[in-house]
C-alpha cells in the first residue's frame, strides 16, 4: 500500500528541529532576568525558553493533524539532530584554537558560553527531558483528540502541554542543576519560571494554533485519529 504523501509535513519538521537546537544552544548561552518575581521568586530563565514553547506548538501540529505515529518520528529526528548538534560543538571546542581568536575571544569564552552543549550537562538535560516531554505531551493530546471526538482543540493542546512542559521543565532543570550547568539556589527559581513561561506561551499562542491546523487539515486533506495506535515511543511491528 502506497503511503500518502504530504506537502507540508517536512516543512513542519524542519522548524520543529530548527526551534528545538536553536532553543538549547540559546539556554546554555545565557540566563536572563527581567526583575519580576512571584511570591518572593524571581522570574529569572535560561534564554532557551523564549523560543523552546514554540516546538510543542508544532509538536501539537503533527499530532493533531498527521498523528501519533509520524508526530513520534519527528521526535526522535529532533533527537537525532540534537545529539549530532551536541557532537560537532563538543568536537568543536576540542580543536585547538588560533592566535588571534584566542586573543579576542579565547577558550575561556567559548567554554563559559557553550559548555554546557559540550560536556554533557545541558546535552544530557535537554536529551532526557525532551523525550519525557515531547511524548508525553503527544500521547495525551492524541488519546483526549480520540475521546473528544476531535473538539475542543485548546483543551487538548493545553491539557497536554500542562503534563509535557511540566515533566520537561522539572527533568530538564533537575538534571541541568546536579550535572554543574545551574547553581542550586537558582532551581526554584528557573523550574518555576520554565513552566510559567512555556504554558503562558502556549495559551497566548491557541489562536494561533487553531488557525494553523485548519490550515495544515485543509491543504494535506488529512485529520487523523489514534483509534488504533499503540503509543510506544519505538514502533514494534504494526502500531
Amino acid at each position: 500500500m502506497e503511503r500518502k504523501q504530504y506537502q507540508y509535513f517536512d516543512l513542519v519538521m524542519a522548524a520543529f528541529v530548527t526551534i528545538l537546537i536553536v532553543s538549547n544552544i540559546a539556554s546554555s548561552a545565557k540566563i536572563v532576568d527581567w526583575g519580576v518575581s512571584i511570591f518572593g521568586v524571581p522570574l529569572a530563565f535560561d534564554a532557551g525558553t523564549l523560543l523552546f514553547p514554540i516546538s510543542y506548538i508544532f509538536g501539537d501540529l503533527l499530532t493533531e493533524v498527521y498523528g501519533f505515529r509520524r508526530s513520534r518520528r519527528v521526535i526522535w529526528t529532533g533527537f537525532a539532530c540534537l545529539t549530532l548538534t551536541a557532537l560537532v560543538l563538543w568536537i568543536v571546542r576540542s580543536l585547538p584554537g588560533e592566535a588571534t581568536w584566542q586573543e579576542y575571544a579565547g577558550q575561556g569564552a567559548f567554554d563559559a558560553i557553550l559548555s554546557g552543549m559540550t560536556t554533557g550537562g545541558i546535552v544530557l538535560a535537554s536529551l532526557i527531558a525532551y523525550l519525557v516531554g515531547e511524548f508525553s505531551n503527544s500521547v495525551i493530546l492524541a488519546r483526549l483528540k480520540v475521546i473528544t471526538e476531535g473538539r475542543w482543540l485548546w483543551l487538548r493542546t493545553i491539557s497536554s502541554t500542562l503534563v509535557g512542559e511540566g515533566l520537561d521543565s522539572l527533568i530538564f532543570i533537575f538534571v541541568a542543576t546536579i550535572s554543574g550547568v545551574f547553581p542550586w539556589e537558582l532551581f526554584g527559581t528557573l523550574a518555576l519560571t520554565n513552566y510559567i513561561f512555556k504554558v503562558g506561551i502556549e495559551v497566548i499562542m491557541t489562536p494561533v494554533t487553531y488557525w494553523a491546523a485548519a490550515k495544515l487539515k485543509r491543504a494535506e486533506q488529512e485529520d487523523y485519529y489514534d483509534r488504533d495506535t499503540v503509543f510506544t515511543p519505538i514502533e514494534f511491528g504494526k502500531s
